[in-house]
C-alpha cells in the first residue's frame, strides 16, 4: 500500500479561514487545499468572489473561479450583520490559518485583523497578500498584478527597446505571490510547532517580482549612473547567444553560456566562429548580438522546418525548445505524463483542463478529483464541523439572510454563459 492510501495528506487537519479573492491570495489557499488543509473560503454576497463572472461560467460556476478555488469549501456569510461577523470570530479558536488579500487595512476594519485575532487565537498563522505591502509610503496604494510589476521595476525592462513596455498576459505576479505566501505559511506553521506561538505573515506583489531580478540589482548599485539596463525584446540583456530566434514554421528558444557554445558551433558546423574575436566571450557576443543572431536565423533558415534544425541542435546538447503555442503545450505528452496539465470535472462545466501543481511530492501525487463550490454551498457542512451548531440553528441563520447561498440549476434550469476578461486583483 502508498504511502498516500494510509496516512494523512500533508496539511490535513489544519483548518484555513480563507477572506481571499481573484487570483494571488486564492493561489496561496488553492495550494494549501491541494495539500490536504480545509480550506473554508468566505463569500460575502450570493455574487461571491469576483472572477466566478469570468472565463466561461454554467450554472453559478466558472472556469475561471475552479482553476484558482478548487479543494476549497464555500461559506456564504454576510458580514454586514453583526451575526455573521460574530459567526466567523467564533471559529477563530479551531482555525490555523487565516488568509486576506484586501487593501491594506481593510481587513481591519472589517474586526479580522491580526491584532484582534490573535488575542482569540494566539497560535493563529494570518497572511495578508497586497500589492505593496502593509507598510511603507506605497502600502495604501489600490493594486493588480501590473502595479507590483511597474513599482518593481519589472515592466520597465520587458518589451522591445523602441516602444513601451509590454504587459504579460498571464498573471505571473499574482501567481507567485500566492506560491510564496504558501510556502511563507508552511514555514510558519513549521515554527509554530516548536514554538507554540503563530505569527502574520506581509507578503507583496512588488516584493515578489523585485525578487525576480536576477542580475542587475547589485550592478546598479555598484555601478551607480554608470549603466541603465535597457529593453532588448526577445533577446536577454546579459547573455549571448540567449534569445527566441526565427525557424521554418516557428520560432526556437536557443541559449549557449560560455562553456555550450563550442556546441553550437559544431551544431552549425561552423568550427570558424570559435576564433572569431566577435564572439569569443560572453561580453563580445552581447555587443554583436544582431550580428550573432544573424548568422543563427541563417542556419536555422536552411532546415525545412523547426524541428529538423531541433534535432540537430539536440545532438550536440544544445539547449533549446520550440516556441510552443499555449494549446501546443496542453497537448504535449511531457505536461499530459507529469499531470503539469490535468483534466478535472465540474457539474455544470463538464471536462475540462486546469494546471497541476507547480511542484511534485513522491508521496503525494496531484489530485484529479478536485472540486469547486457553488457560494455557501458548504455552510451546513462547515458550521457543523467547526462550531458543531445544529441543524435547526444553521437553517434559522439561512432564514434570517445571515447565510448566504446562491441559486444552481438545481433550483433553476435556465442557465447562462459569459465570458470576461481576466482582472488581476492584488
Amino acid at each position: 500500500m502508498s504511502q498516500s492510501a494510509q496516512a494523512p495528506r500533508m496539511l490535513e487537519g489544519f483548518h484555513v479561514l480563507d477572506f481571499t479573492h481573484y487570483v494571488a491570495g486564492p493561489t496561496c489557499t488553492r495550494i494549501l487545499g491541494e495539500l490536504g488543509a480545509d480550506v473554508i473560503k468566505v463569500e460575502r454576497s450570493l455574487e461571491g468572489d469576483h472572477v466566478r463572472q469570468l472565463g466561461i461560467v454554467q450554472d453559478g460556476m466558472s472556469s475561471y473561479y475552479f482553476q484558482h478555488n478548487h479543494c476549497k469549501r464555500s461559506l456564504g456569510v454576510d458580514l454586514r450583520n453583526p451575526r455573521g461577523r460574530d459567526l466567523l470570530l467564533a471559529m477563530v479558536p479551531r482555525i490555523d490559518v487565516v488568509v486576506e488579500n484586501f487593501a491594506p487595512g481593510v481587513i481591519g476594519e472589517m474586526g479580522f485583523g491580526y491584532a484582534a485575532l490573535s488575542r482569540l487565537n494566539p497560535r493563529l498563522v494570518m497572511c495578508s497578500i497586497s500589492a505593496a505591502g502593509q507598510s511603507g509610503p506605497l502600502s495604501r496604494r489600490p493594486g493588480y498584478d501590473y502595479i507590483g510589476s511597474a513599482l518593481a521595476g519589472v515592466t520597465d525592462q520587458l518589451g522591445e527597446p523602441d516602444r513601451a513596455p509590454i504587459v504579460p498576459s498571464m498573471a505571473i505576479g499574482d501567481v507567485s505571490t500566492g506560491v510564496a505566501a504558501a510556502m511563507a505559511i508552511g514555514f510558519a506553521l513549521l515554527s509554530r510547532e516548536r514554538t507554540g506561538k503563530g505569527q502574520y505573515i506581509d507578503a507583496s506583489l512588488m516584493d515578489t517580482y523585485f525578487h525576480m531580478h536576477e542580475l542587475f540589482v547589485p550592478v546598479l548599485s555598484l555601478r551607480p549612473g554608470r549603466y541603465h539596463p535597457k529593453r532588448t525584446g526577445s533577446m536577454h540583456p546579459a547573455g549571448s547567444p540567449c534569445g527566441v530566434y526565427k525557424a521554418n514554421g516557428g520560432h526556437i528558444m536557443l541559449i549557449a553560456q560560455q562553456h555550450e557554445i563550442g556546441r553550437l558551433w559544431r551544431a552549425m558546423g561552423r568550427p570558424e566562429l570559435a576564433n572569431d574575436e566577435r564572439f569569443s566571450t560572453n561580453g563580445r557576443r552581447v555587443k554583436n548580438n544582431a550580428a550573432l543572431r544573424e548568422i543563427i536565423e541563417g542556419w536555422l533558415a536552411t532546415f525545412p522546418d523547426r524541428d529538423s534544425a531541433i534535432a540537430t541542435l539536440d545532438r550536440e546538447r544544445v539547449p533549446c525548445a520550440p516556441v510552443l503555442k499555449l494549446e501546443e503545450s496542453m497537448e504535449h505528452p511531457h505536461m499530459r505524463g507529469r499531470k503539469t496539465v490535468r483534466r478535472v470535472r465540474d457539474k455544470a462545466l463538464g471536462e475540462f483542463d486546469v494546471p497541476g501543481m507547480p511542484v511534485k511530492f513522491s508521496d503525494w501525487p496531484d489530485r484529479t478529483e478536485v472540486k469547486a463550490s457553488r457560494v455557501g454551498e458548504d455552510n451546513e457542512a462547515v458550521l457543523r464541523e467547526i462550531l458543531a451548531l445544529p441543524d435547526n440553528q444553521i437553517a434559522a441563520l439561512h432564514a434570517e439572510g445571515v447565510l448566504l447561498r446562491a441559486n444552481t440549476a438545481d433550483d433553476h434550469p435556465a442557465a447562462t454563459e459569459s465570458r470576461g476578461r481576466e482582472a488581476n486583483r492584488a
